[in-house]
């Protein structure tokens, strides 16, 4: 590592439950979990160590994109502690105290939503996360569904209960603990005597900085913009990146890898950007998921399709659309969607920037054309979108699972005639992939139920499944013909529907 500009770094240091905490001495891969406990904050527990049960999850002060602050629920297991740098934090134990609990630990105490105690900071984490989401209201003002209906895993207070799908209790059953959740209030006014965290929500959240950490294990680097990172990574082929470590920290944790340097790059303000131009949006790769969402949940209906069934919203709040095209893994949930987007992706590095489609990005399993020196800097999608949209994701859980397959579609259709179809895949091959022969098989043909049958039959021989422990290849094929079953189905049903 030779970038002057960041030997100036600081040693990290928190903001923990109010009180300034230095990250003193300890690996440089030590999580935000190790940490914790090994400074005697054991209400957050190690459950599964891949961000499955939220037994880790804590409250982070991250910018709302208003000049305010947002709590947001993490798991703590696969957050390097120190790419919490400068930033403040809450712990189960920070919320309140025996003699006078939050209201959320309030609520749970009251409808008996613990038992042996194991998983309870992490729900009452994550809870909190939610009761203290500005756009929280009453049922009439939860989100509903395509029909106008409120969803029915929203409270009569707003609560959504989404906001848990990433905890996982296994003693005390779940009814005690989502009457707790829709028994909250609202958060009391910000006065000294009322919410501090509430009060918090209005002030900006901690500011960048760039951070240094040197220990024996390793390096630990926060870039402050772009050209930084791209130096760094230019000078060190084999840095890791790191924005949400959300498949980083896997690898930690389960498979005992340790990075010579990891370059943290979630606060770079070039990849932490959403632009909505004339003829495109532009995401950059560390945005994460949830706040796609937020921002363009309304004006891309695949991606709002997509988010909700990718992990929980503790990944998710982490998670970005970089990393995920980055793994290359052939079953990630992103790349389908995006492939039907017809996406571009900007690869950066010291030398400059290049853009290229997606559908050329991927070279075999869990490879690219992405250089050693090179960065996954934002996606493009193009306007305007496809009239017709849907993604069909197949797996063992409806919710926080790994598809079996996946597909992902985009029709544009003038007068009933499909004038151009854009279908990805995943799980069906190395790489995700796109359907170009079902998409052929589709453009100028009238959007009938014949036409659909036709398709689906091309679509079922797309890719090489192959036969594992999630599915079998037949079963995969068999599953990709029934999703463009069920996009004609469903869009012709809706036609119907409408007066």
């Amino acid at each position: 590592m030779d970038n002057n500009e960041l030997l100036a770094g600081t040693d990290p240091a928190f903001t923990v439950n109010g009180a300034l905490r230095q990250f003193g001495p300890g690996p440089a891969n030590t999580t935000a979990l190790e940490w914790l406990r090994s400074n005697g904050l054991t209400g957050a527990k190690e459950g599964c160590a891949e961000g499955e049960c939220g037994a880790c999850a804590i409250l982070t002060a991250q910018p709302d994109r208003h000049g305010g602050t947002a709590w947001t629920a993490v798991n703590s297991c696969l957050i390097p502690m120190a790419s919490l740098d400068g930033q403040e934090l809450f712990t189960a134990e920070g919320l309140g105290t025996p003699a006078a609990p939050h209201p959320v630990q309030e609520a749970m105490a009251a409808a008996g939503g613990s038992q042996c105690g194991y998983c309870t900071p992490g729900f009452v984490c994550s809870m909190a996360a939610e009761y203290y989401r500005p756009e929280r209201g009453t049922l009439e003002q939860a989100p509903a569904d395509d029909g106008g209906r409120p969803q029915p895993w929203s409270g009569p207070n707003g609560f959504d209960l989404h906001a848990l799908s990433g905890n996982l209790c296994r003693c005390t059953g779940y009814r005690p603990i989502r009457d707790a959740a829709y028994s909250l209030g609202s958060p009391a006014p910000g006065k000294p005597e009322g919410d501090p965290l509430a009060a918090r929500r209005g002030s900006q959240a901690p500011p960048l900085r760039s951070t240094l950490l040197e220990r024996g294990d390793g390096v630990f680097v926060r870039a402050a913009t772009l050209g930084q990172a791209a130096v760094l990574l230019a000078a060190n082929p084999g840095a890791v990146l790191v924005a949400g470590s959300t498949d980083w920290g896997v690898e930690v944790n389960l498979r005992a890898r340790r990075a010579p340097l990891a370059i943290a790059i979630d606060r770079v303000p070039e990849l932490d950007a959403i632009e909505v131009r004339a003829n495109e949006i532009e995401i950059g790769a560390a945005v994460p998921l949830s706040e796609i969402e937020r921002v363009l949940g309304d004006r891309v209906p695949l991606l709002r399709q997509l988010i909700p069934q990718f992990a929980s919203r503790l990944i998710r709040n982490r998670a970005t659309l970089g990393g995920n095209l980055g793994t290359a893994s052939p079953i990630g949930d992103g790349p389908p969607a995006l492939l039907a987007l017809e996406t571009r992706l900007t690869l950066a590095s010291a030398a400059g920037e290049r853009t290229l489609p997606l559908a050329d990005f991927f070279t075999g399993y869990r490879t690219t054309v992405r250089q050693a020196d090179e960065l996954v800097k934002s996606v493009l999608i193009p306007l305007p979108l496809a009239g017709l949209t849907a993604f069909h994701k197949v797996a063992k859980r409806r919710f926080d699972d790994i598809s079996s397959v996946a597909a992902a579609f985009a029709l544009t259709l003038d007068g009933g005639i499909v004038t151009r179809a854009r279908i990805g895949l995943g799980g069906v091959a190395a790489t995700p992939l796109r359907a170009r022969a079902t998409e052929n098989s589709l453009a100028g043909r009238p959007w009938t139920r014949e036409t659909a049958e036709a398709a689906a039959a091309v679509l079922a021989t797309e890719g090489t499944p192959m036969d594992d422990h999630r599915a079998s290849a037949r079963y995969r094929s068999a599953m990709l013909a029934n999703a463009l079953l069920k996009l004609h189905a469903d869009s012709t049903s809706e036609q119907e529907a409408r007066p």
